[in-house]
C-alpha cells in the first residue's frame, strides 16, 4: 500500500528523531543506518527539506536534522510531505452516473484511506520510538533514551 519512498522517508525521519535534536548526520551516515541506497535516500531528503520536516547545511559541521518535535510531528505528515494518500472525491472510472455520489465500492474504498488517514495522523514519530515492541527494527537506527529503558525491561 506504501511506496518505497514512502517507507524510506519514515526510515530517515525516525533515524534522525532519535539522535539529539542539535545533531547533524550526512546522507552517508543515514543510508547506512537505514539501509537505503544513497541516490534515493538524497532525493527524499530533498522532499522532506522541501517540506520542513528536517533541514540540511553544507560543509563541516553540516548535514541533516530533523526540524519538527518528534512529540508533534505525525507519520502522516511524512507520509503527506513525500507522497500524500490520495482520497477518492470523484468516480475513478468517470461515469458520469457517479460525478457527484461515489458508488458503495469506491465510497468504502474511501473510507478505508480515511481511516488509515486518521491513524497516521494520530501516530507521533516519538510514539514510533517509545514504542516498547520487542521485534527487531530492519534498520539498525540509534535507540532513544525512552526506547533503551523499555529494551532492557
Amino acid at each position: 500500500m506504501f511506496t518505497q519512498t514512502v517507507e524510506y522517508a519514515l526510515r530517515a525521519v525516525v533515524h534522525l528523531a532519535a539522535s539529539a535534536p542539535e545533531t547533524r548526520h550526512n546522507s552517508e551516515s543515514i543510508a547506512q543506518s537505514t539501509k537505503v541506497p544513497k541516490a534515493y535516500l538524497s532525493k527524499v531528503l530533498k522532499q522532506l527539506v522541501s517540506h520542513g520536516i528536517i533541514d540540511s547545511n553544507r560543509g563541516a559541521g553540516g548535514g541533516f536534522r530533523l526540524t519538527r518535535n518528534p512529540e508533534k510531528l505525525t507519520v502522516l505528515d511524512v507520509v503527506n510531505s513525500v507522497e500524500p494518500i490520495q482520497r477518492i472525491t470523484t468516480c475513478p472510472l468517470g461515469l458520469r452516473s457517479h460525478a457527484k455520489q461515489l458508488c458503495p465500492l469506491h465510497c468504502r474504498m474511501d473510507k478505508a484511506m480515511e481511516s488509515i488517514e486518521v491513524e497516521l495522523g494520530r501516530t507521533t514519530i516519538a510514539e514510533v520510538l517509545a514504542d516498547p515492541s520487542t521485534s527487531k527494527p530492519l534498520c539498525d537506527f540509534p535507540m532513544s533514551s525512552k526506547s533503551q529503558a523499555h529494551a532492557k525491561k
